[in-house]
């Protein structure tokens, strides 16, 4: 972010270290900087100089880290676990040559209920999405992967247009034309062995449906990975390889 502002630099770099020393809190520390800086301003208005300011906010600082020792709890609980996981994710992901870790290999994600003994680590990729279709498998084993950016519906005109429909016989056609299209997007799938499809888009309720009679399961509005563009594009090279995949 570049800022010529002085005091936005200080922000700036005051969520960068939140977030490279706790991982989190980046908007808070903002927030809280923000107010203290608001309150400085009207005490420079009533004559304070900025030194004093400055010493008081240090003596409160003071202040307030003793009262959080006084209140903190010491949490025991699973402590030994939790010690446990971390030191595997980190060998899992260090250069032991290079005695180097990047901790950007690790990801904590957190869920909403549970307990701390609900703890596991997983050595793989966590995306946090459900099936497209609630009755398609929840555990596929060997699972060969489409990454796709192409949505699984019938391409939109980029002008404007009109289309007229006044026989059923048009109807059917209409109808017949985009079943067929959507045939041949599951069955350029099939063809090159996926048994999985993660699309960055949305799926049109047809094709849904048909992924989940066809059995080929399927997760949408889903972006990372190795992508491919078209179905044309599909090829079974480009399919990603996990050994278990558990919904």
């Amino acid at each position: 972010m570049d800022v010529d502002n002085q005091i936005a630099k200080l922000m700036v770099e005051l969520s960068r270290s939140q977030d490279y020393e706790i991982g989190d809190g980046t908007t808070g520390v903002v927030v809280m900087a923000g107010a203290l800086l608001e309150q400085a301003e009207r005490l420079l208005e009533r004559g304070i100089h900025p030194i004093r300011i400055a010493e008081g906010y240090e003596m409160a600082s003071r202040i307030a880290v003793e009262h959080l020792e006084r209140i903190a709890q010491n949490v025991n609980r699973c402590k030994r676990a939790l010690a446990e996981i971390s030191v595997k994710a980190v060998l899992s992901v260090a250069d032991l040559e290079r005695k180097d870790v990047n901790l950007d290999l690790i990801k904590v994600e957190g869920k909403v209920g549970g307990k701390l003994e609900d703890t596991e680590l997983i050595y793989g990729i966590t995306v946090d999405k459900d099936m497209s279709h609630p009755q398609m498998p929840k555990q596929i084993e060997d699972a060969k992967i489409a990454i796709l950016t192409c949505p699984f519906e019938p391409p939109k005109p980029k002008t404007k247009h009109k289309v007229d429909i006044d026989t059923v016989e048009k109807f059917q056609t209409l109808r017949q034309q985009e079943q067929k299209y959507f045939d041949d997007m599951v069955q350029k799938c099939k063809d090159v062995g996926a048994t999985l499809v993660i699309c960055q888009w949305g799926f049109d309720d047809e094709a849904n449906h048909l992924l989940m009679h066809q059995n080929l399961p399927a997760v949408r509005w889903v972006g990372g990975g190795r992508i491919v563009p078209r179905f044309q594009e599909l090829t079974p090279e480009k399919l990603g390889r996990i050994v278990f995949i558990c919904v």
